[in-house]
């Protein structure tokens, strides 16, 4: 009998199991639903919206009030730059809700103690075991002491650039002359800069560039390369005067340079004065 009834209660879980799973109610005893928090840069920044939308993030969402409410103090503020740029992190947090793709939770949790709005993240994040999603670069490194993991979207973008080989030739358009005498200075299509050694007598065209090195900085990343040598030559030639005379008859006088004949008409005029 009590084989029977512990039968019975195993196969009751069996079904809550299935019947949750079925209904997509989104609750599975052996596993915890990831948070992830947004402050206001995030909001701001807006391109969390398209990372929902391609299905990249499957975690629920959580705005605490805190960030609503300095966005809406600066929506009504005089600043017209900060005014404009609220509403539209207001504006997004709606989109997310409007979405339906997440869920996303206005969290209400008070921090009288706390005064600074980044240590209220912080303590957010601790609190529920959530993510940190933002974009201010010292706010990361601040949480990431805390222990609080870090979603930072630009750092996202920056590992997800292109990688450049050393050896490729790539068409670059010179746009101004580098720190060093005879460097230039270009962009990939992505937006990474190209210093180019000898580039600087280039500036404003678009040429061949064999890459030699890159450069990862705290800032991203550099790419390093010099004009490819024969096209330049090559340019350089159909830009130089022909220095070729055409060839004269036997007998027949060379005419005289320019300069030449200047000296001998002054020295003439003075004969003259004289």
């Amino acid at each position: 009998m009590i084989f029977n009834l512990l039968e019975l209660i195993l196969l009751g879980v069996i079904i809550w199991l299935l019947a949750g799973q079925k209904l997509q109610l989104g609750f599975h005893p052996l596993a915890r639903r990831n948070k992830i928090i947004l402050d206001s840069c995030a909001l701001i920044d807006g391109r969390v919206t398209e990372i929902v939308r391609t299905g990249f993030v499957l975690s629920d969402l959580i705005i605490p009030q805190f960030i609503l409410s300095e966005l809406q103090l600066l929506a009504d503020g005089s600043d017209s730059h900060k005014r404009e740029r609220a509403r539209y992190g207001l504006d997004i947090a709606h989109e997310l809700q409007d979405a339906g793709q997440l869920r996303v939770i206005v969290d209400r949790t008070a921090f009288p103690g706390i005064e600074a709005t980044d240590d209220k993240l912080v303590a957010l994040a601790k609190k529920l075991r959530a993510q940190l999603y933002t974009t201010d670069y010292n706010l990361g490194k601040v949480a990431a002491v805390e222990g609080v993991q870090v979603l930072n979207v630009n750092e996202l973008s920056q590992s997800l650039r292109p990688i450049t080989l050393p050896g490729e030739t790539l068409t670059i358009k010179i746009i101004q002359k580098g720190s060093n005498r005879d460097q230039g200075v270009g962009y990939l299509e992505d937006g990474t800069m190209i210093v180019i050694e000898g580039g600087a007598r280039y500036v404003g065209r678009e040429m061949p560039v064999s890459v030699t090195r890159m450069h990862q900085t705290v800032a991203g990343k550099m790419v390093f390369g010099q004009v490819k040598e024969a096209h330049a030559k090559s340019q350089r030639q159909s830009k130089a005067p022909s220095q070729e005379q055409t060839p004269h008859k036997a007998g027949q006088a060379v005419p005289a340079q320019p300069q030449a004949t200047h000296n001998r008409l002054r020295a003439r005029f003075r004969g003259a004065v004289r």
